[in-house]
């Protein structure tokens, strides 16, 4: 085949090239100051993009320490593997696609590399760990509320987040209670985190979200530890010098208590369509069988809710007098309405021309973690899901070549 031979010319080049650079590389000096020494050279066989080659490496040894190290692996980046690192990236990107056996395959046919699942696997998921302990620096100064301030100044950022849960194996949800009928836990909740820029409007006045401006943080961990994860990014992106900011979400408490913690400033906003389906579920309870009623109180309810008037919408809600089922349901809603009110006046939100739907960062939860570690029969470890969601997030928040150019530095 033509690329079979074009392989071979191809692997027979960089071997000519990896063999003029022999030597070149070496340094006489240890880390501990000591002086080192050549004791003797070892080939090594390396697995390219090309196919094999031939690496001839100088094992040298510290007069100090007695350290021994193998420079060239070292500058080549091969220590410990016989996989390069254009290998290793291919690997790494496929793997953080589709399932690893799946990789495998594309791997072998689109490219004639052979390599088993495992090693995909293995390397998908060593350099999304990589990724993680990269980024913890910054998650610890966020910690401490000092994080750099980067990104560029932009008039509107926005901080969004929500949860999903995704499959696991039986030992990571030991102790935890599921939903399921039988109370056993299958899944685990990852946290993910969206921050998007707008400059502007359309001309019907709707917010325009900066294209590809949305990045991601995620992970499986507890908001305590997720809260400076995302603030940390979204001091990268600029939140030092943004002129709004706002936090998106839903309902759920951990995500107000994070932006009441980490973004006092910011303006909160409950997603729209979460608060119009609680109205929705309410409707049912009220009118289980007259429609007509029902959609006529929906139409009601739904108007005050989207200009913002909680006070009206409250009040007709406090104006009934129930029992049983529907008082329960009733109290609920009022809770929920009353506590957000500040979150849901969007009548004001939408003049202001801010986004007030949480899409983006539900979309994320598709595409960043269901797209991948959803998929029928899987089940994740905590550690191997954790590597996937940091390689993915740096994939999708278009990050993946500064990792890979940071590392050829290195």
């Amino acid at each position: 085949m033509i690329r079979d031979s074009s392989h071979r010319c191809g692997s027979i080049i960089l071997e000519r090239i990896l063999e003029s650079e022999e030597g070149t590389s070496l340094n006489r000096a240890c880390p501990c100051g000591g002086r080192v020494r050549t004791r003797k050279y070892q080939a090594k066989t390396l697995v390219t993009v090309l196919g094999a080659v031939r690496l001839r490496r100088a094992r040298q040894q510290c007069a100090r320490c007695g350290r021994w190290r193998v420079r060239e692996d070292e500058v080549f980046d091969v220590v410990g593997t016989q996989f390069s690192p254009g290998l290793r990236r291919m690997m790494a990107t496929i793997g953080a696609e589709v399932c690893f056996d799946k990789a495998r395959e594309w791997l072998g046919e689109l490219a004639g590399i052979m390599v088993t699942a495992k090693e995909v696997e293995r390397w998908a998921e060593g350099i999304g760990d990589d990724i993680g302990k990269k980024g913890e620096p910054g998650r610890q100064e966020a910690k401490t509320g000092q994080p750099p301030e980067t990104g560029e100044a932009v008039p509107t950022l926005y901080i969004a987040m929500d949860g999903t849960g995704i499959p696991v194996v039986r030992k990571e949800t030991q102790g935890r209670k599921g939903k399921a009928p039988d109370g056993i836990a299958r899944t685990r909740e990852v946290k993910l985190g969206a921050v998007f820029t707008q400059t502007g409007n359309d001309q019907a006045g709707k917010p325009v979200r900066d294209r590809a401006s949305t990045s991601y943080v995620g992970k499986i961990e507890k908001a305590e530890a997720f809260g400076p994860r995302v603030y940390a990014e979204a001091c990268r992106r600029g939140l030092g010098h943004t002129e709004t900011a706002v936090v998106l979400g839903d309902g759920a408490p951990w995500i107000w208590n994070l932006a009441d913690e980490y973004f006092p400033g910011a303006i909160q906003i409950v997603d729209y369509y979460h608060a119009k389906e609680h109205l929705g579920d309410l409707s049912k309870i009220l009118y289980p069988s007259d429609v007509r009623q029902k959609n006529q109180w929906m139409d009601r309810m739904t108007e005050r809710l989207w200009t913002g008037d909680m006070c009206g919408l409250i009040a007709s809600l406090q104006a009934w007098r129930t029992r049983g089922t529907q008082k329960v349901a009733i109290e609920t809603a009022i809770g929920y309405f009353d506590k957000n009110r500040h979150r849901m006046c969007y009548g004001t939100f939408r003049e202001a021309g801010l986004f007030i739907g949480s899409g983006v960062i539900e979309a994320g939860c598709k595409t960043v973690i269901g797209k991948r570690l959803k998929q029928s029969g899987m089940h994740w470890s905590v550690r191997g899901a954790n590597a996937i969601i940091a390689l993915r997030c740096h994939i999708e928040s278009e990050r993946f070549d500064g990792y890979w150019k940071d590392r050829c530095a290195a």
